[in-house]
Formats: C-alpha cells, structure tokens, sequence
C-alpha cells in the first residue's frame, strides 16, 4: 500500500515537474523569439535521416539478444523503440519499456514469450550503456565543461563497461550448479545472450549511437551553431546519462534538459542551449513516429493481402 502510495506521488511529482519545465521553456520562447528562424531545411532533414537511422540500427542490435526460434522482426522491434520514443512526451521516463514490451509482445515472432521480451530489453539496456562508453569516455578526455560534467561522463564510462562485463558473464554464471538449483538461475540460463550474440548487439549498438552523434553533430551545423564535435559530444552523453535516473520527469524531458544544461555550461548560451534540445528532441520524436507509422502500414497491408476479402477481391 505504501509502495504504491509512493509510485503515485512519484508520478505526480514528475507529471507537475514536465509542466513547469514546459511552461518555463515556452515562456523564455515567447520572451525571446525562436532563435533558429533562418536554420538550414536540407541541414536539419539530413538529421532526421540520420535519427532514423540509429533507430533502425538499435533495432538490428536488439534483435540479435533473442533466440534464432523466438525472434521478433526487426520492423517490430523499430516500432516498439519509435513507440516508446513519442509516448515519452506524456509517460514518466520508466514506462518506455511497458510500451515496448506492449508493442513487441503485440507483433511478436514465432515462440516469443513475455519471459524473453523482458531478459532481452534488460540485456539491451546493459549493451546501450557498454556502447556509450567510447563517447563518454572521449568526452570525459577532452569535450566536458566543468570538472564536474567531467566526473559525470567518467561515471558513465565506469558504468557502461561494468555493464558491458555484466553482458559477457551473465551467461557463464547461470550455468554454474549452484545457480541452476534456483527458479531464477535455470530461467536466466534459458533467456541470457550468448557472448558472441552480445558482440553482435554491442556492435550494431555502437553503429547506432555513432549515427545518433552524427545527428546531433549535423544539427549543430545546420542551426548555424558551429558544429563542434565537443558540443556533440557533450550533448550526446549528458541526454544518455540522464535516463539512466530512477525517476526522471519524463523521458523526452529529462533528456532534454540534461543535454540544454550540458550546452549551457559548454558557453553555447541559455537560449541557443535550450532552442537546441528542444529541436534534437523533437527529430528524435519524429524519427520514431515516422518508423511506427511506416511499421503500422506494413502490418495492415501484409494483413489486408491476406484477408479472406483481400483473396475474394483478387
């Protein structure tokens, strides 16, 4: 009863959080104008494409965690993720992964069970981190603002590789004798990824993030704002740390205001560093919708030609 207490008042806090950021941010837009009226159109299409990109490549990456007798469509897959990206506008941060697990389990492949849904968005959670680890290390080196940002990136580089370890030995330790005498160990020895798999992911992952960071990079670019590899970097790496929280506001938000704080501090200005998140996170939105819409109409046409109707028509 508490527990569920707390989870409500948690949800109201960030519900109210999100609106006095949204209100905050378009007052300061309405104060201020709009500060990339005269952004480049090919520039920020060009982004777009790239964001859709990295989506398309992290689905590859999450497929490669199911087994060859069980495994979703990679379509499926890219609808889950681009669900998840446009439901973050309106959900607490943590209920992405019942949207995708929604969404895979509702345009599952053959033999998927929920079971193996869940260990693999987990493994894939474990991987995205490992996959961080190049960017957030190379940030911590060279591109971080503060001494703090510094210590926050290596924090995250710590974490990616503990959890790219965590991947590779999971395996191994479920099959130990002693782990296989419990429910759990026999169930994660059933459902872990194979190491050679979880390379496969990590790679596919990385291509991912590279893209992603080539977006952002691009973005800068196109509104006039230097596109600095440093800038990039640092709002890459400040956007991925901050779903790593608990309890973040929302999704969508937290991203945003972690890599517009980054931003900030990295002497890009208040209103360009907020104009900014606001616009990368929008693309990531509109990447991910683009994909479940171009998802949606696959799964109906593919039903419609095989509809008893669709065979009469023909």
């Amino acid at each position: 009863m508490h527990s569920r207490r707390l989870r409500v008042g948690a949800q109201v806090v960030a519900a109210g959080a999100t609106l006095a950021v949204g209100f905050l941010v378009a007052r300061h837009f309405a104060a201020n104008g709009w500060p990339f009226a005269d952004a480049s159109v090919p520039g920020v299409a060009a982004a777009g494409v790239l964001f859709l990109g990295a989506s398309a490549f992290k689905a590859l990456g999450w497929q490669q965690l199911f087994g060859s007798d069980a495994r979703p469509t990679a379509m499926s897959l890219a609808a889950a993720g681009g669900a998840a990206s446009v439901t973050g506008l309106a959900l607490p941060g943590r209920c992405d992964s019942v949207v995708r697990v929604a969404v895979v389990r509702r345009y599952r492949g053959h033999g998927c069970g929920l079971s193996g849904v869940l260990v693999s968005l987990f493994t894939l959670g474990l991987i995205d981190n490992a996959a961080l680890v190049p960017f957030a290390s190379v940030a911590a080196a060279v591109a971080a603002p503060t001494t703090l940002v510094r210590v926050a990136f290596a924090v995250v580089a710590a974490a990616g590789l503990v959890a790219g370890a965590g991947v590779l030995v999971l395996p191994q330790l479920a099959r130990m004798r002693r782990v296989l005498r419990f429910r759990f160990g026999r169930w994660a020895a059933d459902h872990a990824a194979p190491p050679r798999k979880a390379v496969r992911a990590w790679l596919l992952v990385l291509v991912s993030w590279t893209l992603r960071c080539a977006a952002v990079l691009v973005l800068l670019d196109a509104l006039a704002l230097g596109g600095s590899v440093s800038h990039a970097l640092v709002f890459l790496c400040a956007s991925a740390a901050a779903t790593a929280l608990p309890i973040a506001p929302q999704g969508a938000a937290a991203q945003a205001g972690a890599g517009a704080a980054a931003l900030g501090a990295a002497g890009l200005g208040t209103s360009n560093a907020i104009g900014f998140a606001v616009a990368a996170q929008a693309l990531g939105v509109l990447a991910g919708a683009t994909i479940l819409m171009l998802a949606l109409l696959v799964h109906f046409s593919r039903r419609w030609r095989t509809s008893p109707d669709a065979a009469v028509a023909a």
